[in-house]
């Protein structure tokens, strides 16, 4: 059955070759890459969903707090059996590691990414994982769409495009908002807005949401029936919302990090289940919001029904007392990133969205909570509104996605009564944010790395250059040893270059001799066994070092010395030379790639 697929295929790829022209073949891979993306969504949707069924029987309603504690340590368990045993390779953070793939390897997405996340982040989260679904469920998507453009032969720039397909199609499909998901893909994934990325990125989005339709019908994640209307003496209140958000976006980000720091520091996979499984089941224990992706939380908070919200838990008597539940959703907005970042730190898979959701909506109930009961205003704020307000806000800061955060906020609440609320707080959000972290959740660690493809087509050129492929290696090498005969029959004669690298015995990179420094020495023979090397070699005007220099960084070497050739080292030890021409060949010639 396989093989009649895969020639029914090639029989397509071949009609396709003789009868469309490359866009139009795009278009048509883009809204199957868009029903291939809504259907990941569903199946990891619906598998998560038949996990906590299973669970919520009469076990967890008979002995609620006992199972809280140990069911995630169940899931995280089973997560990494499934990644040791069965698949054998390591899964990473679902958007990160498409953002790499994109940028370090050209778009090409290992065949195992397609069905890694479908196993396993439904064992995470519907085992009470503290995660999130939409980040699996994106790479999911991106790597089905990676290798269908790599079947049909598709070039970088457009396996790149359909990759944002897959993307968008995710996010359309999971929370029926296909300008909101359009906007992700072209937001996140850096992707060139023009006329022929938009139509593809359309088709996709629509196709993966009428796949959601087909299965799901007309439910939504979060079903929002806006009551209030915005007016102008709220803005004030909006705009301070922007500043708290912006301080929760920083929060997030540096616990989030600084967590996951400490736990790569256990070598033992198993410490660290141990640790991140204990400690997420105690944190769930004390906490029963934060089992699991948490919308429903988000949808009771929108209803404002507080016992459902917040749980079962110690102070159930007095929640009657609205300054308890204040304190208690700042509790959830303080301990939601620390549940996720145990989550992840155990080994578990999922994404942040939902948590950066979760949190925002419990940020802006929290603080529309305050100010209505500080007895300050005649007429009270719609809390409501706020809290799908706190939303954008958390994203705009903590993803740096503001137009993704505005546009997904106006479409589940299904009209854009909320837009102007939503522009002032998701832009202070992400100004004051971007101030003190340039890069987002997604990208910090890829752009301290040199890894991270930006809207900028100078540096995301740079990005894309493959270092290795151009160095020169065809240098004669000099020993630090050598005397002036020895460089004139070993290196001049045999070289036809006018540069000589000159190394030790361990092939420790020492200097350079250039042949205008010699020629004016070269023929007197007296001077053979009197000049040494170490005489006559000066220093490189630069280095490129392979373990830290990235092609921004060597493009900016070139610059400062004026140089036409510089030198190559990996720990110190010499690998050969790269010449400006060359640089400026490949870069001009990935330029075309990227922008064909």
């Amino acid at each position: 059955m396989g093989n009649k697929a895969t020639k029914l295929l090639i029989r397509f790829s071949d009609w396709s070759n003789r009868h469309l022209s490359h866009q139009q073949f795009l278009m048509i891979l883009s809204a199957i890459i868009g029903f291939t993306a809504g259907l990941g969504a569903v199946v990891i949707k619906n598998l998560t969903h038949f996990i906590q069924r299973l669970l919520e029987g009469n076990l967890i309603i008979n002995y609620h707090h006992a199972f809280y504690f140990i069911f995630p340590l169940i899931g995280l368990s089973l997560t990494l059996l499934v990644i040791k045993v069965v698949l054998k390779k390591k899964i990473g953070h679902g958007i990160p590691s498409t953002l790499y793939a994109i940028s370090r390897r050209k778009g090409i997405m290992r065949s195992f990414q397609m069905y890694a996340s479908i196993i396993t982040a439904p064992l995470t989260v519907g085992f009470g994982g503290s995660v999130g679904l939409e980040g699996p469920t994106v790479a999911t998507g991106a790597s089905l769409g990676s290798n269908i453009s790599r079947f049909f032969k598709m070039n970088q720039s457009s396996r790149t495009l359909l990759i944002g397909c897959a993307a968008a199609g995710a996010m359309s499909s999971i929370f029926k908002a296909p300008i909101a998901a359009i906007i992700f893909a072209i937001e996140v994934f850096s992707l060139d807005l023009t006329l022929i990325s938009m139509v593809p990125l359309l088709i996709a989005s629509v196709s993966a949401i009428l796949t959601s339709y087909f299965f799901f019908g007309s439910d939504i994640i979060l079903p929002v029936d806006l009551q209030d209307n915005f007016t102008i003496s709220e803005v004030p209140f909006y705009i301070i919302l922007g500043v708290l958000a912006a301080g929760c976006s920083m929060y997030f980000t540096s616990i989030y990090f600084k967590i996951g720091d400490a736990f790569k520091k256990i070598d033992s996979l198993f410490y660290r289940l141990l640790i991140g499984g204990l400690g997420l089941g105690i944190l769930i224990y004390l906490i029963p919001p934060l089992y699991g992706e948490g919308y429903n939380v988000i949808n009771n908070l929108l209803a404002e029904d507080y016992l459902e919200a917040l749980g079962t838990n110690f102070f159930n008597d007095y929640l009657d007392n609205i300054w308890i539940v204040i304190i208690l959703l700042a509790g959830l907005v303080i301990f939601k990133i620390l549940a996720t970042s145990l989550t992840f730190g155990a080994g578990g898979v999922g994404g942040i969205f939902a948590p950066v959701l979760f949190m925002g909506s419990a940020m802006g109930h929290c603080f529309a909570l305050i100010v209505n009961n500080l007895g300050i205003l005649k007429n009270p704020i719609s809390v409501s509104s706020f809290t799908m307000v706190g939303m954008a806000g958390l994203m705009a800061g903590v993803l740096h996605a503001p137009l993704t955060a505005i546009f997904l906020i106006a479409e589940l609440t299904g009209g854009y009564e909320l837009f102007v609320p939503l522009m002032i707080t998701a832009a202070i959000s992400y100004m004051i944010t971007n101030q003190f972290q340039p890069h987002s959740v997604y990208t910090m660690e890829l752009a301290k790395r040199g890894d991270l493809l930006t809207h900028n087509k100078d540096q995301a050129v740079l990005t894309l250059l493959n270092i290795q492929q151009i160095i020169e290696k065809n240098f004669v090498t000099l020993n630090i040893d050598m005397n002036l005969g020895d460089v004139i029959h070993e290196g001049v004669i045999k070289s036809s270059r006018n540069l000589f690298p000159v190394i030790d015995e361990n092939r420790k990179f020492l200097g350079i001799i250039l042949l205008d420094d010699i020629r004016p020495i070269m023929f007197d023979q007296k001077m053979y066994e009197e000049v040494k090397v170490s005489d006559i070699m000066q220093r490189a005007p630069e280095i490129i070092d392979l373990r830290k220099d990235r092609p921004k960084d060597i493009m900016t070497k070139f610059q400062e010395t004026n140089a036409w050739n510089l030198p190559v080292v990996d720990d110190e030890k010499y690998v050969g030379f790269i010449s400006k021409s060359k640089l400026l060949t490949a870069y001009r010639q990935k330029l075309i790639e990227v922008t064909v």
